[in-house]
C-alpha cells in the first residue's frame, strides 16, 4: 500500500523572499514589512526567514536592490553619446521607482553594498570618466542625478492639489484659479515637469562640459609646445 505524499510545503529561497516583500512594500508601504507578516504571506514559519535574511533591514536592502536591478544600462555600453545616455537612464531609473515608489526611502541611502546598486554606480561613473569628464566631476553628476530622480520619485507635484475649487478662493491665491484641475492631469504634468528639468540638467551639463574639453585642449598643446 502507498504511503500517502505530504502535502508540499511552499518552497522558500531569497528570490521568493524578495519578490513577495516587495509586493507588500508596493502596496502597503515599508511600515507593513515584518517578518512575522512576510512568513505569513509566504505561508512558512518566522525563523525559516532566518536561514535567508538575518534581519527585516536584510530584506529591505535586497527589495531595494531588486529595484535597481530593473534600471536600464545598456546606454552606457552601447555607443550612446554621454548626455544621450544619461538621458535614457534617467528616464529608466525614474520609471523604475515610480512603479516601486514606496521604497525610495531606502534607496535614496545610497547603494551601500547593495550589488545592483554599486553597479549602477559604476556604469554611470565610467561612462562619464570615458566621455572625458574629471573623475571629481563624473562623482558630483552621479549624485546631481540620483538627487533628482529621487526627488521626482518621492511624492507627485500635481497630486498635491486638491480638486476642490472652493480651496483656492482668489482673494487668497489669485494665481492659482485652475489647480484644483492639477490632480486629474496628475502623470501628463509630472512627466513635463520630470523631462523639463531633465532637460535644463543636461543643457547646464553640456555647457560645463564644453568648458572642460576647452581646458583640456589648452592643456595638451600646452604640454606639446613645451
Amino acid at each position: 500500500m502507498c504511503a500517502m505524499a505530504r502535502p508540499r510545503k511552499p518552497l522558500l529561497s531569497t528570490d521568493r523572499i524578495v519578490a513577495v516583500a516587495r509586493e507588500l512594500v508596493d502596496g502597503e508601504g515599508l511600515a507593513s514589512l515584518s517578518t512575522r507578516r512576510l512568513a505569513a504571506e509566504l505561508g512558512v514559519s518566522g525563523p525559516s526567514l532566518y536561514n535567508h535574511f538575518r534581519t527585516k533591514d536584510e530584506i529591505l536592502e535586497a527589495v531595494a536592490d531588486s529595484v535597481s536591478a530593473q534600471v536600464d544600462l545598456s546606454m552606457f555600453e552601447d555607443g550612446r553619446d554621454w548626455r544621450t545616455a544619461l538621458h535614457d537612464w534617467a528616464v529608466s531609473y525614474r520609471a523604475a521607482l515610480r512603479d516601486h515608489p514606496n521604497i525610495v526611502p531606502v534607496l535614496a541611502r545610497g547603494p551601500g553594498r547593495r550589488p545592483a546598486g554599486l553597479r549602477l554606480a559604476d556604469a554611470v561613473f565610467g561612462a562619464m570618466v570615458q566621455a572625458g569628464w574629471p573623475p571629481a566631476q563624473a562623482t558630483s553628476i552621479g549624485a546631481l542625478m540620483r538627487y533628482f530622480i529621487m526627488g521626482s520619485a518621492l511624492g507627485s507635484f500635481a497630486g498635491g492639489f486638491v480638486d476642490d475649487e472652493a480651496a483656492y478662493d482668489p482673494a487668497d491665491y489669485p494665481h492659482l484659479g485652475q489647480a484644483h484641475l492639477l490632480a486629474d492631469r496628475q502623470e501628463k504634468i509630472d512627466e513635463r515637469a520630470f523631462e523639463t528639468g531633465l532637460t535644463a540638467l543636461l543643457d547646464g551639463l553640456a555647457q560645463q562640459y564644453e568648458q572642460v574639453r576647452s581646458i583640456a585642449q589648452d592643456a595638451s598643446a600646452q604640454n606639446a609646445s613645451a
